[in-house]
This record gives C-alpha cells, structure tokens and sequence, in this order.
C-alpha cells in the first residue's frame, strides 16, 4: 500500500497535520496504536493561554502566540466542515496566589510579551468569581485566555480528516520501520506494509521508542498528570483559575476539570490515591463549595516532555523524507493549529511562517540501530 504521506501518531498533532495536508491535495494515511486521539491530546483540560506574536521572544512562545492566532478561524472552519462544535470558548482567565505559590513569575512573563492583563486584589478578583475563597487576596485577570474540550475537538479533527480523503488506521501499531539509502522506505504494522514518499512521528510520549530501533534516541519522556472531574448542576466558576502549574477548569455544562499533576512514573497511566485527594484538596481550599459536590470521573495520561524543553519539529538528521513533531509537554494542544501548519509548510518545500532552528533534532540523537 502506497500514500504520499504516512504520519505515525493519531493525536491532535498527527491529526492537525494530516487535515493540513490533506488541504493541499496530499493522500495522507494515519497510523495510531489504538482508536485516535485517545492519549495525551484527549486527557488534558484544553486550556488555550493567550499570546502576543509581535512580542513573543522565543521559538516556543512564537509557536503558542500563531496558535492563539489560528484558534478562533480553525475552529470555526472544523464546526462549518464537520458541525461538531469543539468547545472553543473565550472564556478568560484568573491567576491567584494561594498558600506558598506566587504568581509574579507569570504576571512578569505576560507583561513582557505584550499579553493584556488586569492586576486584581482579593475583593476584585471575587467580584468576578464570588465562590472564590476569601484566603486568595492577589491575583491577575488574563482577558483572552480561552479554553476548547479536547474529546470534542479531537472528534471533529478525526471526521474533517476523513471528509478530506485521510485515511486513519486505528489499532495498527508500528512494528518495524525500514530504511534504504539513508531515507524511510516503508512502516511496518503487524498486518500490513505502508510505503510513501514521506513519514512524519507524531506519537507523542511513545515517539522515542518507536525511532530507537530505526537509530534515533530523542530524549522524549512521559510524564504522567492525573485529572479530576466534578459535575455540579450549574456552573459554579466561569474562568479558567490557576494557581502556578495547577488549574480549574469549568464547562458549560456544570463540569468542572481541576488538575494536574507532574509525575515521573514511566507508562503507568493509572490514578492514584494520594494524587486525586490532593487535586481535590486544592480544588475545595480554592472553592470552598466544592465540598458537596460530585466527582464524576478521574482520569491519567501521558504527557510527552522532550529534553530541551521545547518539541522537536523538523527533519530527522541523515533523511530527506522523514520527519518529527512530539515532545510538546504540556503543550501540545494549545499549539498544535500553528505545529501543523509549520511542518505542513516544511513538507510541502515552503518556507515556514516560524523559524523552526530551535526546534531542530541534531546529530547528537543518533545512535545505533538496536537490533
């Protein structure tokens, strides 16, 4: 079997990826290990932090503040193609000290990029968020924070994908990757072969074991964070709440995400007792409410953090057609309209709207094929 493109990973990158480039005419085939979309990109709260591109500094906040550019029109095109409403909403955000934790790191970061802002104390910021506790007393309030629900998004990508001719193969696991002369010649499922003139890893946390064998060792780790959901009858808050790196995040609907945390347990992507008590110990101290209400659901997943801290995005060193977009942490989401576009600029031999030189995998991550 033959496609122009072959991209391995059906989460919200390779899925981004394969709509882009399905848009330019591209056959496309989407390889993922289980049903799509259900690993890291369907776990996370779908936080959307604001941006400013003319003041971003670096590449990485460069990739955030396209994104924030692209988010709106993208998910209005994804609604008109497939009339599956992803939950984009701009809903704003509130940064709160709480305990120990500051937020003048965060305020400092967006004052310098440009991002609007409103400096708040404890009285301001309950008038925007009564059920808030009285021990929050500092705080910022982000106007154009917004927030998507990643299972709805990750739905309408799958079905726009498909309506674009992407072919998306679910439960088929790559198994051996095969190279002549340098290049990748064809993958290899447990079922079948795929050849193509190109290959791109979009996989996620399992992206460097599955190029370990083809001679790549990229320093992506998984990095387990745990959720908990409540379900109350009406919303009790309307902003995205963070509090350093942990959050809540209310729906429409009366739920509401709190998370999350940042675990090294290799690929055990279970909950634990200890780290749901302490989601919802934060969560009641933030909304004292919250006591009495009702938690539907925990869940786990796997974030993929690359070594640099920022993705690898580009070719793989030694090949002309095989590429690499994963370890975007805790940020794959968020950016992923403007990683898409990006790589689909790159494959398609234009000349991408960022700089991707910081992103570039290097010679160093080259090993020997293990065999």
């Amino acid at each position: 079997m033959s496609t122009d493109v072959v991209i391995v990973g059906g989460g919200v990158i390779g899925l981004s990826l394969a709509w882009q480039l399905a848009g330019q005419g591209r056959s496309v085939t989407v390889l993922d290990k289980q049903q799509t979309g259900q690993e890291a990109s369907w776990a996370g709260a779908g936080i959307l932090p604001p941006g400013h591109l003319p003041g971003a500094r670096t590449s990485f906040d460069q990739l955030r503040a396209l994104s924030v550019d692209m988010w709106k029109e993208f998910s209005e095109q994804l609604l008109s193609e497939t009339g599956i409403d992803n939950g984009y909403r701009h809903c704003g955000g509130l940064t709160v000290t709480l305990g120990d934790d500051s937020c003048e790191p965060y305020r400092a970061e967006w004052t310098s990029e440009g991002v609007e802002l409103a400096d708040l104390d404890g009285e301001g910021l309950r008038d925007y968020e009564p059920k808030l506790t009285t021990k929050v007393e500092d705080g910022f309030r982000l106007p154009d924070l917004c927030q998507v629900r990643n299972p709805h998004h990750l739905q309408a990508l799958a079905k726009a994908c498909r309506q674009r001719g992407v072919d998306l193969q679910c439960d088929q696991p790559v198994e051996e990757i095969i190279q002549v002369d340098g290049n990748i010649s064809s993958v290899k499922t447990r079922s079948r072969s795929l050849t193509a003139d190109q290959f791109c890893f979009t996989a996620g946390a399992w992206t460097g074991q599955l190029l370990n064998a083809a001679g790549y060792s990229l320093p992506i780790v998984p990095v387990r964070g745990q959720i908990v959901l409540y379900r109350t009858e009406v919303p009790l808050i309307r902003h995205v709440i963070e509090v350093g790196k942990r959050y809540l995040v209310p729906r429409e609907d009366g739920r509401l995400l709190v998370g999350s945390t940042e675990e090294n347990a290799g690929y055990e992507k279970i909950n634990t007792d200890l780290a749901i008590a302490e989601l919802q110990r934060f969560a009641i101290q933030l909304i004292p409410s919250l006591k009495s209400a009702h938690v539907e659901k925990t869940w786990a997943g796997l974030r993929p953090m690359s070594e640099t801290g920022s993705p690898f995005l580009g070719l793989l060193p030694g090949t002309e057609n095989a590429y690499v977009a994963a370890g975007h942490f805790r940020a794959g989401l968020q950016t992923s309209p403007a990683t898409a576009l990006v790589m689909r600029q790159l494959m398609c031999g234009e000349q991408p709207s960022l700089d991707l030189k910081e992103f570039a995998i290097n010679m160093t991550h080259v090993v020997e094929p293990t065999s």
